[in-house]
């Protein structure tokens, strides 16, 4: 984590959580149902791109029946990190002072929700750890937890970044960080996108802490992960990284 020095940090406001969909209709009641009971106070969006099973159908009748859960209907799949940035921008119009990254397929436990908006309270932005003391993963794959850890570790190094899970998804934001974040700049999608907003946030200076989390595999559904998003991923970091250490020499020999 940066340090945040005596800053004093003001209240949070409404939370609003985001819940991005893509083919989720076994998945999307139970996890709406498991954040409602969790955060009681929170509100919910969920960003779904024309799921082709009926998700967007399923998450209107959620909406219908509750007050506190809103829709936002994408005109189809254009990755994980357009359809966050939509729902951050949508949090933002609508006053919100809270916006929360939470995955569909229960993978993100709503229950530890409270511990991310507590820690909240004395940072900008609260990532859900994996990797740190306390975080574990469940029912994964050794494969990967490798590809997890090694793009976290690779992340960290080459960007250099004192983060221990930057490719995590579980996150909670004020709105004053993700406003300046420079949003209309971040064209990185999925596994990339998390990587993406965890740098620029503390190249921006605000205060990232991390607090443990198990993550727990889906049960129902399939993953989003695909050879094109840890490609991406790969390129975008070390394109990212050299260019970091081209500007620390360039600096360093008086170029810059």
């Amino acid at each position: 984590m940066n340090d945040g020095g005596q800053r004093r940090f003001g209240p949070l406001g409404t939370t609003l959580v985001i819940i991005p969909t893509y083919n989720e209709a076994e998945n999307i009641g139970p996890i709406v149902a498991r954040v409602r009971a969790a955060v009681p106070e929170a509100h919910i969006l969920i960003a779904d791109d024309n799921s082709p099973d009926g998700t967007g159908k399923l998450a209107d009748e959620l909406a219908d029946g509750d007050e506190q859960i809103k829709v936002l209907h994408r005109k189809g799949k254009e990755g994980l990190g357009a359809a966050y940035l939509a729902g951050f921008r949508w949090g933002l119009d609508h006053g919100y002072g809270v916006l929360v990254e939470m995955d569909a397929d229960g993978s993100h436990q709503p229950e530890e929700l409270p511990r991310l908006l507590t820690a909240l309270k004395n940072a900008d932005l609260v990532l859900g750890s994996r990797w740190v003391p306390g975080g574990r993963v469940v029912n994964w794959p050794k494969h990967r937890e490798i590809l997890s850890r090694g793009g976290s570790t690779y992340s960290r190094l080459m960007l250099d970044l004192p983060l221990r899970d930057i490719t995590g998804g579980y996150r909670a934001f004020r709105r004053e960080t993700l406003e300046g974040l420079g949003m209309d700049e971040v064209a990185s999608q999925g596994y990339c996108f998390q990587v993406d907003l965890a740098w620029r946030a503390l190249k921006a200076g605000f205060h990232v802490v991390e607090v443990p989390i198990t993550f727990v595999e889906r049960a129902v559904g399939d993953s989003k992960m695909s050879r094109d998003i840890v490609a991406e991923a790969l390129w975008r970091v070390t394109t990212w990284g050299m260019g970091t250490r081209a500007a620390k020499v360039g600096k360093a020999l008086g170029l810059g």
